[in-house]
């Protein structure tokens, strides 16, 4: 028996990266999941199901909720793990990039979380899981605005986990802060800095995609049935 059978699961920005992993996870535990993205899904999976969204965009948002729910009828997991950098100085920061970050890095979470929350607190029950990031919890230099985002979706956890809880719901809401973690955008860069990275861990390596999936899975699952308003850190014991 899988662990997801028969759950209905939302993943934002889940064409690639850590969104591929946690749908692949989420799906070979039994769930029927929506990888919802602006690009096409770069893998298949009989209980994967690409959907365009963008989550900035407030009307589009709205028909991929409604969708989802006239199909599936229900949606039992969310996972709001859709994200960009645009990486500045403070200094030389313009509004387009800060602006750009916090629409799809935390209003994007704001738009989506705001349907798909009070509809599981309706059905009495629901996971919600936001990616938030180390970048979050301890900051970092070049990126203000990633940051602000990150450490805002902590705070968004925190306020949603006692929000959709209200009237006994069984609406759980917990955050993920990774660390570096070994996807298409790390594999970009030398060496000699992934060395740097993992030497900054505790456990002297970077991390994997399916390690923050399995984490999501635990997160997502009964598993987890008394975890509510955490962040989990997931970084090799990161030190900055």
């Amino acid at each position: 028996m899988g662990k997801l059978n028969g759950k209905i699961a939302v993943i934002t920005g889940g064409a690639k990266g850590l969104g591929q992993a946690i749908a692949l996870e989420f799906a070979n535990e039994g769930a029927t999941v929506i990888a919802g993205d602006l690009g096409e899904l770069t893998y298949s999976h009989p209980n994967v199901h690409g959907k365009y969204l963008n989550v900035t965009d407030v009307l589009g948002v709205e028909k991929f909720y409604q969708s989802i729910v006239d199909e599936f009828g229900k949606i039992d997991i969310l996972v709001n793990n859709a994200g960009i950098t645009k990486d500045s100085m403070t200094r030389k920061m313009t509004d387009e990039q800060w602006n750009l970050v916090i629409d799809v890095n935390l209003k994007g979470v704001f738009n989506l979380t705001r349907l798909i929350g009070p509809h599981m607190q309706a059905n009495g029950s629901g996971s919600i899981i936001n990616i938030s990031s180390v970048v979050g919890v301890f900051g970092n230099i070049g990126q203000a605005n990633y940051a602000a985002t990150k450490a805002g979706v902590i705070g968004l956890t925190m306020t949603w986990a006692k929000e959709f809880a209200l009237k006994g719901a069984n609406v759980r809401v917990n955050a993920i802060a990774p660390g570096y973690i070994m996807t298409d955008i790390l594999k970009t860069v030398p060496q000699d800095l992934l060395d740097k990275f993992a030497a900054l861990t505790m456990l002297n390596r970077l991390g994997q995609p399916e390690e923050i999936a399995k984490t999501a899975l635990f997160l997502a699952s009964d598993d987890a049935s008394y975890i509510t308003g955490q962040t989990i850190n997931v970084n090799g014991g990161m030190r900055l």
